[in-house]
Parts: structure tokens; C-alpha cells; sequence
């Protein structure tokens, strides 16, 4: 298992909305679904200020091959559709990247 942090930051006029797509009851089965396919899993996100932090677990053996086929399915294409607009990258995340993958420093089990 390999754990990920990543940052992005959060326009503050789609923040609202941003958090009502994320809520409990507006959950969409088929994006938990194809993100545990994918080897994510405790997958969570947080806000502070204009930073949304993001972290999973990841479980597979080919990070990339299962992130570009996560990317390539039609319910992923229509959840980013609705949340990439709340997003705005960092302008120091790496070249393909839109959430800015981060370093881990440390770990305490």
C-alpha cells in the first residue's frame, strides 16, 4: 500500500457548491465504485483557506495504467465535469498533473 497527498486550490465562489457535490447525499455509487477499482481507497478530502488537500491509499501494482483508466471512464469524465470547474491548479504541479501530487515526509502508524 502507498499512500498519496495532493493539493489544489479551490475558487472561493464554488466552494459552496464544491461542498454540496461532496456531500452524503449527493454521492454518485458509481464514482466510489470506479475509484476502488482503481486501488484508491480512504480516499478524503480537506479544505483550508483556498486549499483543497486531498489523500488515498493506493493498493494496485501500476499507479499510472489504473489512473489513466480511471480518467477514461464516462462517470469519471461527468463527476470532473462538475467539480474541475470549482478547481484551480497550482502553477508548480508537474507537466499532466491537475491536482499537484505531494511529497510525504512522514508517517506515524
Amino acid at each position: 500500500m502507498r499512500r498519496y497527498g495532493m493539493v489544489i486550490k479551490i475558487k472561493p465562489e464554488k466552494l459552496e457548491e464544491y461542498k454540496r457535490l461532496h456531500a452524503p447525499e449527493n454521492h454518485w455509487p458509481e464514482v466510489k465504485q470506479a475509484i476502488q477499482e482503481a486501488g484508491q481507497s480512504n480516499f478524503t478530502i480537506f479544505h483550508k483557506d483556498d486549499l483543497l488537500f486531498g489523500y488515498f491509499e493506493y493498493t494496485g501494482d501500476d499507479f499510472e495504467a489504473d489512473m489513466k483508466k480511471l480518467a477514461e471512464k464516462p462517470i469519471i469524465k461527468k463527476w470532473l465535469a462538475l467539480t474541475d470547474p470549482c478547481q484551480e491548479p497550482l502553477e508548480t504541479r508537474k507537466p499532466g498533473e491537475w491536482w499537484a501530487y505531494m511529497e510525504e515526509i512522514y508517517h506515524n502508524d
